[in-house]
Order: structure tokens, then sequence, then C-alpha cells
């Protein structure tokens, strides 16, 4: 059966030899499926009946290899949390091999939490339940949302109970899709050794996957640096106007395909504080939320140093300023992709030069008032059909708001769009449903102990995130007063 399963073309472990450890799952016990991802599956053109199984179980826990995969660990590097480790790799994670989806693209399968590697570095390589949940439930969101993202295909039990620190948990196994796993990392991996060889093979690969249009091209390399930078923008951008905080933006977490990856301490913004952090590891707010755009320039920074010497051979000088250039464009480049987004928010159809000070003027009434970022955005397409009381009675005092509010209706006025059409897009462009923190929370705890309907329900609500539904309105509240700080771990 196993032959029909999965249509693999494995170019990385064809091509890129040397840059990866062929390598298998650890053997589990009793794998079990716990969510499959049918919808994905068929995007995939696998077959979802014969993969919703035991056989499909023992394959995503990484027990068994299906026929046609070529498992492997992938070797890359990265700074974290500003520190560079010159060889990090996939410590817990295989690529199981990449299938064409029905769209023609190449997609990765691989496995995260299936056991040690040669790049284990004293972990157990295993995963357990809570966070392999949270990262199906807030990798599909942020697919619903409309921001590139790995997704989750299938999410199993081992049968083993893995020590953490809060005692024994089950174990489990997230088998998630990416256009690739090729990460700011990989490419540090190379240039920490001075192999600019296989630097250059690996940028050519890079180009050929996911950027085609610069294959061949002479000044590919520059092209490629400053197509990741506007990938980069505008999955940044998307990140702030969604209220998402990644919470370890290092190197090896950012993509060459500008695809959001990792959701390991992530979370999403219930009150607008730039200063958000929730990640237990973060202590002086390096990724904290409003850091994320010059983190993401940073990390460009980075990847930028690793093709000095594609970019030009022969006069460093030259490679360095033309990099310089490119990675100095990126705040242009970003505030361009989240202006855009904003003006969908608020409801503009032009352009007009004061946009950007109407978009700030509100986020700092939102900031003095600590007031839910989501709820006001969603809010405003009532006040655009006649009536702000449902924006209002989201301050604690409304007086900052009500100065902000006339100066985006003549801002509107000025426009002649027909509220209907207004309301309608921006209602696509601001979600009633984000996964809000007590929500995940709660739904990991309840499926530690065995109860999977709390999570169930959640991936079901965030599927489709810019709807209104009756008896859903409790996912839609902030996290209750009385709560306090919300903090995440790595889950590792």
């Amino acid at each position: 059966m196993g032959s029909q399963m999965f249509n693999f073309d494995n170019s990385y472990a064809r091509e890129l030899e040397g840059f990866y450890v062929p390598w298998k799952g650890a053997e589990v016990p009793a794998p079990k499926m716990v969510r499959f991802n049918g919808a994905l599956a068929k995007e995939l053109q696998l077959d979802p009946a014969a993969l919703d199984s035991d056989e499909g179980a023992a394959i995503f826990a990484g027990h068994t290899a299906p026929e046609g995969a070529s498992p492997l660990a992938m070797a890359y590097a990265g700074h974290q949390f500003g520190g560079f480790s010159a060889q990090l790799g996939d410590g817990r994670a295989l690529l199981l091999g990449e299938v064409i989806d029905a769209g023609g693209v190449r997609r990765d399968i691989h496995l995260k939490g299936s056991g040690r590697t040669p790049f284990s570095r004293g972990g157990d390589g295993k995963a357990v339940i809570g966070p392999v949940l949270r990262e199906y439930i807030i990798g599909e969101a942020m697919h619903a949302l409309g921001v590139p993202t790995t997704r989750a295909l299938a999410a199993v039990t081992t049968g083993e109970d893995i020590m953490r620190q809060n005692g024994l948990e089950p174990g489990a196994v997230l088998a998630r899709v990416a256009s690739s796993h090729l990460r700011v990392g990989t490419f540090q991996f190379f240039a920490a050794r001075g192999e600019t060889e296989k630097l250059r093979q690996l940028a050519d690969y890079a180009i050929d996957r996911h950027y085609p249009e610069l294959a061949g091209q002479p000044g590919r390399y520059l092209g490629l640096l400053a197509a990741v930078r506007d990938r980069q923008a505008a999955l940044i951008a998307q990140w702030m106007l969604f209220g998402f905080v990644h919470g370890v933006m290092n190197t090896d977490n950012m993509t060459i395909s500008g695809e959001t990856i990792d959701y390991g301490p992530c979370a999403f913004i219930d009150g607008y504080d730039p200063a958000t952090v929730f990640s237990s590891i973060d202590h002086t707010g390096r990724y904290a939320y409003g850091n994320q755009p010059q983190i993401a320039q940073w990390n460009l920074a980075r990847l930028a140093e690793t093709l000095l010497d594609l970019i030009n051979p022969d006069d460093s000088e030259d490679a360095v300023a033309k990099a310089g250039e490119v990675i100095n464009g990126f705040p242009a480049a970003y505030q361009r992709a989240w202006l855009t987004g904003m003006r969908t928010k608020l409801g503009m159809v032009r352009e007009e030069a004061e946009d950007l000070e109407l978009a700030t003027g509100l986020l700092s009434v939102l900031e003095t008032q600590n007031a839910d970022f989501t709820r006001v955005f969603r809010s405003l397409s009532k006040t655009v059909a006649g009536d702000a009381s449902a924006s209002r009675a989201l301050f604690a005092n409304p007086a900052g708001f009500d100065v902000w509010l006339p100066l985006w209706q003549s801002r509107l006025e000025r426009e002649d769009a027909p509220a209907e059409t207004r309301i309608a897009a921006m209602n696509k462009a601001n979600p009633v449903y984000i996964p809000r923190n007590h929500m995940v929370e709660a739904a990991l705890e309840s499926a530690t102990r065995g109860d999977l309907a709390p999570f169930e329900r959640l991936v079901d609500v965030l599927a489709d995130p810019f709807t209104e539904r009756p008896g859903l309105e409790v996912f839609a509240l902030g996290a209750p007063s009385d709560l306090g700080a919300y903090t995440t771990y790595c889950g590792t």
C-alpha cells in the first residue's frame, strides 16, 4: 500500500548531498492518529482515506518510512537570541520527502518530534502533545488568516510518555508541510565553514525552487537577497497586522520562502502593547511584538553576509555596498506592505499622504488604553455602518478614540466607495476569531489529559476566522482580566 501513498520527488536529497545526514525516525510503541488534515492531503494529491489510518500514523510518527521517502536531518546553523551557533540542524525533526501539489508547487513533508538525530545536542529528539497541537492550531489559524505558513498535515501520539518540566506527558509527532525548510541558518552553516561552492549550490537550489525568474541571471544572488527581503517584509507586516508574536525569531527560524515556521513560544496579543513578550526565555524583549520588523532586517543582514562572495567574488567592498543597499531597503518595503494592509483594515480605498499618521494615531490610542487589538479593528465596520457604540465600548476611557474618530470619518468621506463595499472589505481583513491564548491553553491542557474535544472545536472555529457565527461569542473575547500575564515555553 505504501507505494501508492506518496508520489515523492526528493530534490533536496538528490541535489544537495553533504547538506544533510540520511536518518530515520525512532521506533515507537503505539502510533495513533490524533488529527489528520484531509483537505491539505487532497491539496498534496495524497489519498486521505489511506493515510488517516494506523499505517498513516506509523508513517507520520517516523516509525516507518513509506516507499519513495528519503528521510534526512537537515544541516543548518543560526543566531539564537543574537549569539551564533555554527551547528544546529534538525535535532528532533526529519524531512520525509517532497511531493508536488495540485498547483504544481513542490512541498516538503517534515516530521517534528521523531527522535534523536546526529544534530540533537543532548536533547531526546521527542515532542509532547501540547506543543505539537499548539503548532497544529496556530499554523492552521495563520493559513486561514491568509498568512504564508507551514501547515499541519497530521498530529500523532506515539504511545510513550516523555519527561518534561511538568512530569510525564504523552509523546507526539507533528507532520508539517512547507514550500521548503531552507532557512537563513542553512546558508550560515556553509558560510561559517567557508564553503563557497556549497553556498553557490544552495543559492542556486533556493532560486530554482522559490524564485525561478532569477535562474541563470548574472545578478541572481543579489536578486535572491532582494526577493527574500520583500517576502519577509510582506510576511512580518502580516504578523503585525494580525497581532501575532512569533517569540523566537532566530535566523534558523527564518525561511527563504517567506513562510512562517516553528510555532514554539508564539501567541497573539490581546491588548495592544508593542512591548509584549510571551516567551519565558526572552528576558530582554529582543523578540517583542514591536521589535519584529527590526529583527527581520537584522536576520536578513546575516543572510546578506553569507552571500557576499557570490554577489561579487572579486571586489568585497562592492559586494558589501550592494548587499547593504538591499538590506537598507527593508524598512521601506515593510512599511509599504504594512500600510497597504492597514488601509484595508481601516476601510480606505485610495492612498493619501496622511494615512500613516492616521493609522499610528489609532494605535497610540489603543496603547494608552491597552484596548483589545483584534476586537477594536473588527468593530470599526459597525462604525462605518453608522454605530460607533461597539468601538467606544472597547475603551475604558474612549476620549482618545473620540478625538481620532472624526479624523478617520472625514478621511473616508473623501472617497466615494459605498458603505457596504467598504464594510465587506474590512470584514475580510479584520478577523473575529484568532487563537486566543487562554483558549489555546485550555484546549492543550484538555488534550494532555486525553480530552480532544476543545482542541477539535478550536481548530474548527479558527478555520473560518472572518465570519461571525452565533454561539461562538466566547471565542471572540480576550482573556479574563484575572488571568494575569501570559507566558509560553519552547516546548522542547
